[in-house]
Order: structure tokens, then sequence, then C-alpha cells
């Protein structure tokens, strides 16, 4: 369900276009933003950060545009790498549009409570973090009310990596911590409606959406190597590790 098995960045992006639209907005900005420094990207940035003052003077769309900005390149990678680790088989179950909306509602919500709850006006937020909260929230809605749709392995993966996140959300400095609370409050407020009539994941059912012409006819298909259980497990932990390390030395400042 996590562990990615597309063979290619083609074949990730045709069975997942909106989390692949993402990252590219997330590595576009960035660019635009810090790399190139071009003015527009300034621009584009000083226009859509989540800066309190100008909220207040009805600039509402700052509730949405700093779920696309972030603050770095460790931010942006590190946002990046979890959305297209734990995002791909929401797609795929939600698909397209009901992602879309749960990813951006919940993304919402902890922009919201953030402006509810952070009284500095001069305060400014950026990241995705609100909305993948929002999917954990998702998956966490499953775990507890949806068991037919995710297995006990996938649960404790959820689980683990929800807490870890959730104990880093507050010993960690330079935090949302109300952008990461409210965005999982909206993404499980949010899940009894969208996973009306979902199906859990499978990574045969993007097989069968292409062309299946190999698939079927490929005399060698069968003989393709696959990784053991007890590998794809062992990776799926290495990666997870890798995104922890990740978040410690982009919040710490290495």
């Amino acid at each position: 369900m996590f562990l990615r098995t597309e063979r290619s960045i083609k074949e990730f992006m045709q069975f997942y276009p909106v989390i692949s639209t993402l990252v590219i907005i997330h590595l576009a900005l960035w660019i635009l933003v810090y790399f190139l420094q071009l003015p527009i990207g300034i621009q584009l940035y000083n226009w859509g950060a989540g800066t309190h003052f100008y909220i207040h003077q009805g600039e509402y769309w700052r509730f949405i545009t700093p779920i696309f900005l972030h603050a770095d390149l460790m931010h942006t990678l590190f946002n990046s790498f979890a959305l297209v680790l734990f995002g791909p088989a929401l797609e795929q179950m939600l698909g397209k549009y009901k992602f879309i909306f749960a990813y951006i509602f919940a993304g919402i919500i902890g922009n919201v409570g953030t402006f509810l709850l952070e009284p500095a006006a001069i305060y400014t937020h950026v990241g995705a973090s609100g909305a993948i909260y929002g999917i954990f929230g998702i998956y966490v809605f499953m775990v507890a009310f949806r068991k037919h749709l995710i297995d006990s392995a996938n649960s404790q993966i959820i689980m683990t990596i929800f807490i870890i996140g959730l104990v880093m959300t507050f010993i960690q400095p330079n935090i949302n911590i109300y952008g990461h609370i409210f965005g999982f409050i909206g993404g499980f407020a949010i899940a009894s409606i969208v996973l009306i009539n979902v199906k859990p994941f499978s990574p045969w059912r993007n097989r069968r959406m292409k062309n299946d012409d190999e698939i079927q006819f490929n005399p060698n298909r069968w003989n393709k190597k696959r990784l053991p259980n007890k590998m794809k497990k062992n990776l799926l932990w290495i990666i997870l590790g890798i995104l922890v390390v990740l978040g410690l030395i982009s919040r710490l400042g290495f």
C-alpha cells in the first residue's frame, strides 16, 4: 500500500496524476522563489504566504495558497516525499476529485485553525503539512472505523508514523502546531464522507486501467523478479526512517 511498485516515474505520474501535479508545483515554486529568486517567484510567495495581517485585511485566499508554498528546500522535499509515500494509495481509493477535495479541505482547516488560535498578526506560515496530516486523519479514520479498507500491517505503519509525527510536532521548533492538529482534524472529519463506496487499495487496479497488452500477452510476465514480502516490509521501514531523519534535519537546521 505504501511501498512504491511503479516501474518508472512516467508510470507513477500516469497512475497518480494528482500527487504528481502537487509535487511538481512544490518543486516549481521552490525553484522560482529560492533557487532562481525571480521577482515573479518572490511576488508569488508574498502574495500566497499565510500572513495573518493580510488575512485580517480580507485576503482570504491565504487560507489556500500556503498549502503549495514551502520555507526552503528541505521543507519542500520532506513534504513532497511524505506525499509520494502516503498519498498514492488514497488517491486511487478516493479518485482524483474526492482526493483533491479532501486534501484542500484539510489544508484549509489547518490554516483556519492556525489563524484563529495564533494571535500574532505578523505570524506567517507556509507548507503542505496541514493537508498531509489530513491524509493521516483519513487513514486513522479507516483504522478506527473502516477496518476493511486497510490491513493490520499497514494500520501499524500508519499509527506508528502518525504518533512519531505528532511527537515531533510538539518537540521541534518552528512547527505550525495548530496547522498539523487542525489539518488532521479536517481529514478525520471529512473521512466518513469521502470514504463512501470506496474500495481497498490494489496495485493491480492500476494495471487494469492501463493498456494491458503487455500484461496479458507477455510470455515472460511471470518470470519478473519480485521482492520477498519480508524484504518489502524492511524496505518500507527504511523509507519511513529516512522520512523521520529528513524531518529532524529540516527542523533543526542542520
